[in-house]
Parts: C-alpha cells; structure tokens; sequence
C-alpha cells in the first residue's frame, strides 16, 4: 500500500476499492477466529465445566452443546468484533500503511467502511439470531435436560452414591449402580415438619423410571422392606414403585415462560394476551370497587380486590418485561456497530505491535460502562421507571458518540 504515496489523488481513488475488499478479507479471517476462539474458552471454562459438576456426562455435554452455541452469539460476537477490529486496524497504522493512504490523499472515512460492514453484518446475524433461533434453541435445551433426568440422576448416582436435594422431599442412597441397577438402596421421604423420615424403604435392587407426563419419578425396587415412621411395622414386598414428585424449578427448568424464552411473534402474541388479561382484571376491579363503595359486598370482598389489585401488578410487570426485551434484542445487536467504530481509531492510535494491549484498553471500558448500563436500564424499564424505547438503546447511543469523537480527532490529527 505505500506505493498509493507516490500517486495522484484521482490515482488513488482508483485502487481503495481493492483496499477495501482486501481490509475486508483480513477483518473476516480475524473475526472468525476471534468468535470461535471465544465461544470456546466459554464454553470451556464456565458451561461445561458447571455441567460435569452437576453430573452431566460426556454425551449429555456434546448433546447440548449446538443448543448452547446460539444463546453465547450475542456476547462472543461483539467482542470478536471489538478484538477483530482493533487488530487489523493497528496492523494498518503499525505498518504506516495508513499514513500512507493519508499522503496518497485518501481520507480517512473511507478505510472504515469494512469495518462498518462488518459492523453491520454481524448486527444483523445477531438479531436474525435473536428473533427466532435462540428462543427455539433454549426451549430445545430445557427439554433436552427435562428429558434426560434419568440419565442425570443416574450419573448423581454413580458419582455421589447419592440423591439429595433441597427442593425434593425424599432421598436415595446406594452401594453401587450396575448400568441401570441399584444395588443395595435405601430410600427416604422427609417428613412434613423436616424432622425425620415417614417413611424409610431398603432394596436389594431398584431402578428408576421418568414419567415427565406427570413430574414424577418412579423407584422400582425389589425386595423390598418398608419402615413407615420411627415406630411403624415393617412390611416386606417383593416389588414396590414408589411415585416421587420432581419440583418444577428442579434442574433449573421452569413452566413459565420469560420474555427472554419467547420468539418474536411469541412476544407479540403473549402481549396481546396480557393486554387481554390485564383489561379483564381492571374491569372487575372497577365493579367490585364499586359495589365497596356503596356497601353491597360480602365479608371475602376486601381480600378478593386484594387479589385482584395483585393479578394486575403481574400482568403489567409481564406486560413490561415484554416491551422490555423486544427493545433489549435489538439494543444487544446494535452493540457490534458499536465496537466495531470504537475499535478502529483505538486500534489506528495505538499503532504498534502490541494489539492485545489496544484491545484490553478498549475491552475494559467497554465491559465497565456498556454492560453494566445497558443491563442496568433493561432491568429500570421491566420495573416500569424508564420507557424502554428512550432507556435501552443508551448505552449505544453512548458507544456511538464516543466512536464518532474518536473518529473526529482522528481525521484531524
């Protein structure tokens, strides 16, 4: 590129073409480098690490894996291209091939544009992303774990010997597990006060069985022998299935579904039927407020209002989670525009062969400022304080300005 020094202005206008698709062609090996590089020190060290301590195994690990990939994309992406930025370009301006440009008469403005387009590509794969795949993908993951709670009990019981949780009732110790035999079990049911056993059942051999259809568990145990209380008779059976009751929220999974879990179209059809739900609930607040003040109720009527007022205050928090996250979506992906125009000019002043120092010096603050405001008015709007369509997208409005003063004193200097 230095030869573009010794040409005309009119001359060099000719070859940034080339520039461009040649910039380009290096931001797009560097960013897809940056984004597996990225997803995988995630996947790594949090996810997968968290799943073999909650006693997920090797083939439950590589099963959820694709389903995990697409929800890390909205935090891998805007920080490979915040890495992939300030890489390239400080390459440039270490090797003087900006200066070069510069002298050939080329303005700044215009070595930029493949880092806008990268910008703007992984915007919209992001929210592409956002709209549908990630929501589907999640729904898939939570009843890819509901549907191997067997296999995952079984791998407590293989490396534990054990079933003990503070959200279920009962307990189940064994001496060893044979593919899916249990050997030597003993199982108990905590009593309703917590103190004790009601019932204390041991097994030479007992196997378990989902029934998700009904969030149970059913232990199949064979010669058996049943204490029920401390001084109850023991009973002998020579095969017994106890039916145990799996909580909702075990495993992390949960029947209600978040704003974060919707899809797009999701979004607007649950608002819709909020919205519904919500009239419904102020029309019989209204009637029954009524009927108080000129004194025709019954004795329950304070409490049903009370209810009522408490129904509303749900359907509106979910009304505004709703809004919330259908701002929040696009606010997320617009963040990859954003890094890509502060990573130029951070990446073009640093200069020097030490990228990694351009990119933590513009990662820090990033990881300081953007996240933490970002998510801080996305939890103010669910709360109702701010509208989410003038809160949420601040950060970006913030990490836009801050581009376009870089850029500013770039072009100047």
């Amino acid at each position: 590129m230095r030869r573009f020094a010794q040409t005309t202005p009119k001359e060099a206008a000719v070859y940034w073409g080339i520039i461009h698709r040649s910039i380009l062609v290096e931001l797009l090996k560097i960013f897809t480098l940056a984004l597996i590089a990225l997803t995988g020190l995630i996947l790594l060290a949090g996810i997968i690490s968290e799943a073999m301590k909650n006693g997920f195994g090797p083939a439950q690990i590589l099963a959820i894996i694709p389903l995990l990939l697409p929800s890390l994309l909205p935090y891998t992406v805007p920080t490979a291209t915040l890495f992939t930025t300030c890489i390239v370009y400080g390459r440039l301006a270490a090797d003087n091939e900006i200066l070069a440009l510069k002298a050939a008469g080329i303005h700044i403005r215009h070595i930029i544009w493949p880092a806008l387009f990268l910008g703007l590509a992984t915007c919209a794969i992001t929210m592409f992303f956002y709209i549908d795949v990630i929501p589907y993908t999640g729904s898939l993951l939570r009843n890819q774990v509901i549907g191997d709670v067997e296999e995952l009990l079984y791998a407590m019981l293989r490396k534990d010997g054990s079933i003990q949780h503070q959200k279920i009732n009962w307990e189940i110790h064994v001496k060893n597990v044979q593919g899916r035999r249990l050997h030597d079990v003993i199982f108990n049911k905590r009593a309703a006060s917590g103190q004790g056993s009601d019932i204390t059942a041991r097994a030479k051999e007992a196997e378990l069985r989902g029934d998700l259809a009904h969030k149970k568990i059913l232990v199949h145990m064979r010669q058996c022998d049943v204490n029920e209380g401390v001084h109850g008779a023991i009973a002998h059976f020579d095969s017994q299935i106890w039916p145990v009751d799996l909580p909702e929220d075990f495993l992390g999974t949960k029947t209600k579904l978040r704003a974060m879990d919707m899809t797009w179209l999701e979004l607007a059809e649950y608002e819709a039927k909020y919205e519904r739900e919500k009239e419904k609930f102020l029309h019989e607040i209204n009637l029954l407020q009524a009927a108080i003040n000129v004194g025709k109720t019954e004795p329950t009527s304070a409490d049903h209002l009370r209810n009522l007022h408490q129904e509303l205050g749900v359907r509106i928090s979910q009304i505004l989670s709703i809004h919330s996250e259908r701002h929040m979506r696009p606010a997320l992906a617009l963040g990859c525009l954003c890094f890509a125009l502060v990573g130029c000019p951070v990446g073009i002043w640093f200069s020097k062969s030490d990228y990694l120092s351009a990119f933590v010096t513009c990662f820090l603050p990033v990881v300081t400022l953007y996240y933490p405001v970002m998510f801080c008015l996305f939890n103010m709007a669910r709360a109702g304080k701010i509208p989410p369509w003038s809160g949420i997208y601040d950060a970006d409005v913030l990490m836009l300005i801050t581009g376009w003063i870089l850029f500013r004193r770039l072009a100047r200097n």
